[in-house]
């Protein structure tokens, strides 16, 4: 399943449409199981990246200085230069900036690690860039959004968010670790728990098509529109990133992380944020999920591209 990443995610998000279709009544219990099993994904994730390893990455200063820049400085003004030109509508705006803003912390590291990127460094930088984006997220929406966020926003939600998403994965990883180094039957868990990124990967991506794709309805008009912004947003964001790296002077493997941070996306974590707006913002939720629609086919165009972007020496 590792070798076969790729087609096992578009299989998954093919496979959550159908069922998404087929089974439409079934989109209010699958809705539920989003936060359990992308917590399980994100517990996952964080087991891959050693408390000492963490700690260590912090000294690769030039990196995490990119990776920060990328996401929290060019994103803002790509997505400023595309937001007068998104339908005037408040629900689909907010999910466009809600999906855009965030910058995506587990399978950006498989597509990075397929284009000869350093899935390592991005790996070690994934809680920093959750922490990042859960602090900045509120005051970037405000910027865009003015004084109508208090409206339809609240921060219940983005706290816990933050709290079932970051804290209590991250909390367990650690705790499996420390488990790991001093009892064999920790070591075993451990790796166990390693084997079930790709599955649990799959679930996810099935989950949440599947759960979203019957509230359609009436916005699919609307939904097709912001379509050619994220795809413009992938490729604006391949030469941003580009920009980015060679500005930081980085080593090839660093940069190509650089190009894939700057333009994978955290739809999956945002997404609970959007699940718990009022209902007359419903369809920011799909706007959400058609982005992962679309990146996950950038992605594998950028497998391809961005070595070529940026060529080993």
């Amino acid at each position: 399943m590792e070798r076969r990443q790729v087609p096992v995610y578009v299989g998954a998000l093919a496979a959550g449409a159908l069922v998404g279709w087929a089974a439409p009544a079934a989109g209010p219990v699958l809705e539920h199981a989003i936060n359990p099993v992308l917590a399980a994904l994100l517990y996952v994730t964080f087991l891959q990246v050693p408390a000492v390893e963490l700690v260590r990455s912090l000294r690769a200063g030039r990196f995490l200085a990119a990776a920060l820049v990328v996401n929290f400085v060019v994103v803002p003004v790509v997505v400023a230069a595309m937001f007068g030109f998104l339908p005037d509508d408040q629900a689909v705006r907010l999910g466009v900036l809600l999906v855009l803003l965030a910058p995506c912390v587990d399978y950006v590291i498989v597509f990075s690690g397929l284009a000869g990127g350093s899935g390592q460094r991005l790996l070690a930088a994934t809680p920093l860039l959750l922490l990042a984006q859960m602090a900045l997220l509120p005051g970037l929406l405000f910027l865009f959004l003015g004084p109508d966020l208090a409206d339809v926003v609240e921060a219940g939600p983005f706290v816990e968010a933050f709290i079932v998403l970051i804290v209590i994965p991250l909390a367990l990883a650690w705790l499996t670790q420390a488990w790991a180094a001093r009892r064999p039957v920790g070591r075993r868990t451990a790796d166990a728990a390693g084997t079930a990124m790709v599955p649990l990967m799959a679930a996810t991506l099935l989950t949440v098509v599947a759960s979203q794709v019957p509230k359609l309805g009436d916005g699919l008009a609307d939904v097709v529109r912001v379509v050619p912004f994220y795809v413009l947003f992938l490729v604006v964001m391949a030469f941003a990133g580009l920009g980015v790296a060679r500005l930081f002077r980085l080593r090839v493997p660093e940069g190509r992380a650089i190009v894939f941070t700057g333009a994978t996306r955290n739809s999956l974590v945002v997404l609970p944020l959007a699940l718990a707006l009022p209902d007359t913002l419903a369809i920011a939720a799909v706007v959400i999920v058609t982005q992962t629609l679309i990146e996950v086919v950038g992605m594998v165009i950028y497998v391809r591209a961005v070595p070529r972007l940026l060529p080993a020496r």
